[in-house]
């Protein structure tokens, strides 16, 4: 369903809650209080909407090779961040560590002569900036977490990255160059509060760990990782990374490693190419996630590689793959890396479709992107910590499972290659044309898996490959996966965001493989 563009809302300010309301959600009452002091002086200083986030963010990071524990970090960081409309200008201030309400108050003003400054230098014909009506919630949300990852010993930590790439050494031997083990936690805590009534706490709990080495040959080198190069996260605790077993890969991955480096390299042919489930992901995330970006879709939003190929006129008859491609839109999904209750301008998290039966139904999207487009929700605007400006992000963009599974994909398939973990990646500004590389391939012949092949990669055209889409696995357990990918880039100033895929394996036909050069 859209809207027509009077829908939008009218932006009435009204006054935020008041300081006595109980915080929602693991967040303190004086978060909020920070929060609603800043939205305060915005609406005095002449906003006509404004909201506020304080967080408060703790992040660790480790990372062993070759035997010893390289890095441990251990950061913290905690801030205000405000926006503010004014006529159809918005303005964005931060401020990290305020000491009190005068300095929420102070930002909340900034973000007001910043909005002016921004309506004043609007481009002509622009057109005026309404938000999608969403109403105000008031609530709390915690992600799961069995085993929160801050309480887990350090040498517990640092002893399982550090086993991990001794096995992989010792399995691949002497021509193993590189073992490299890694871990990652993050606990954000967020108090959001706006000009229309919003008040809502976040406790989300992120964490993820993987391992890869290194096999150098005489004229290359070659790589194998586990589960995928930077790991797998997501909206979980440490539980997610004792799930992972590394141990019980890491001998694998090094044989693999040093067995590439004597595979014969992949044919370069027009052939049938079936991809793991973690590729999937990326494709998923370059191909269609950053092109279904509204902002992106409109023109507002041209870095790292962005605008679209898609045009809103088509949306809702557009042919984007085959009737095997349904992909949601779905924050909601438990335990996934881009799963959240709000997003970071308040709209409660819902899951919708991006792709139905082949067909584009469904745009990520933001509230003044949506009124403007027609559109009838939002619910896809993150920022990256305090200090960035919330903008249209990937939430949990997906592939619903297939109705086959892996071995009856290999089975069905007499000539072609299985391809599995991203090793590269190129996609055109207009996420149209792109170029895969991936970690390994196996030559598919007569319905079973064969020969192991070095360098393999593939490419293709946006519509065209998922046209070609015509078997998907995901029936049997453990098939389709939330993969967890915790460094999408976008914007200026750069914002990192961290997204979830879930994904499959799938067949595609006729599509070029042993790119070279």
């Amino acid at each position: 369903m859209l809207l027509t563009p009077s829908a939008a809302s009218s932006l009435t300010a009204t006054p935020p809650p008041t300081a006595s309301a109980s915080p929602p959600g693991a967040v303190p009452s004086a978060a909020f209080d920070l929060a609603q002091a800043a939205v305060e002086a915005a609406l005095a200083a002449g906003a006509r909407f404004a909201d506020a986030r304080v967080v408060d963010r703790r992040h660790e990071a480790l990372t062993a090779r070759d035997g010893d524990l390289r890095q441990l970090s251990q950061t913290t960081e905690a801030g205000i961040g405000v926006r503010a409309l004014v006529g159809d200008g918005w303005g964005f201030a931060a401020l990290a560590d305020p000491t009190g309400e005068r300095d929420a108050r102070a930002t909340g003003e900034r973000s007001v002569a910043v909005a002016r400054a921004s309506a004043a230098v609007r481009a002509p014909g622009a057109g005026p900036v309404e938000l999608l009506p969403v109403p105000p919630q008031r609530g709390g949300w915690s992600s799961g977490c069995a085993r929160d990852p801050f309480e887990v010993p350090l040498a517990e930590k640092a002893d399982l990255l550090v086993g991990v790439t001794h096995a992989m050494r010792k399995a691949g031997g002497s021509v193993i160059g590189v073992a490299e083990a890694l871990s990652a936690a993050w606990d954000t805590r967020t108090a959001y509060v706006s000009s229309e009534g919003a008040r809502t706490g976040q406790h989300v709990r992120e964490t993820g760990a993987g391992m890869h080495c290194l096999a150098l040959g005489e004229h290359e080198v070659q790589r194998r990782s586990y589960p995928a190069f930077r790991g797998q996260y997501g909206t979980r605790g440490w539980e997610l990374v004792d799930e992972l077993d590394l141990p019980a890969h890491a001998e694998r991955i090094g044989e693999e490693a040093a067995a590439l480096l004597t595979a014969p390299l992949c044919p370069s042919e027009e052939t049938t190419l079936v991809l793991g489930g973690e590729q999937m992901s990326l494709q998923i995330h370059e191909s269609v996630g950053h092109a279904i970006e509204l902002d992106r879709i409109l023109g507002w939003e041209a870095a790292y590689a962005g605008t679209s190929w898609l045009d809103l006129s088509r949306l809702g008859d557009l042919r984007f793959g085959s009737e095997l491609m349904n992909i949601t839109i779905d924050p909601t999904i438990p335990g996934a890396l881009g799963s959240f209750g709000y997003d970071d301008e308040g709209t409660p998290a819902a899951a919708r479709d991006a792709v139905r039966g082949g067909i584009w139904t469904g745009v990520l999207s933001g509230r003044d992107s949506a009124a403007l487009a027609g559109y009838d929700h939002a619910g896809s605007v993150r920022a990256d910590g305090y200090g960035r400006l919330p903008m249209v992000r990937m939430t949990n963009v997906g592939l619903e499972p297939g109705p086959h599974s892996l071995e009856e994909v290999v089975a069905a398939t007499d000539d072609g290659v299985l391809m599995e973990h991203n090793r590269s990646w190129s996609i055109d500004d207009k996420r149209l044309d792109f170029q895969f590389g991936c970690e390994i391939g196996w030559e598919l012949k007569g319905g079973k898996r064969g020969r192991m092949l070095r360098n393999p990669s593939y490419t293709g055209t946006g519509p065209v490959f998922w046209n070609s889409l015509d078997m998907l696995a995901g029936r049997e357990p453990g098939e389709w996966r939330a993969w967890g990918t915790p460094n999408c880039g976008k914007g200026q100033p750069g914002q990192v965001g961290h997204t979830g895929h879930g994904a499959a394996p799938a067949r595609f036909t006729g599509v070029r493989v042993g790119v070279r050069g």
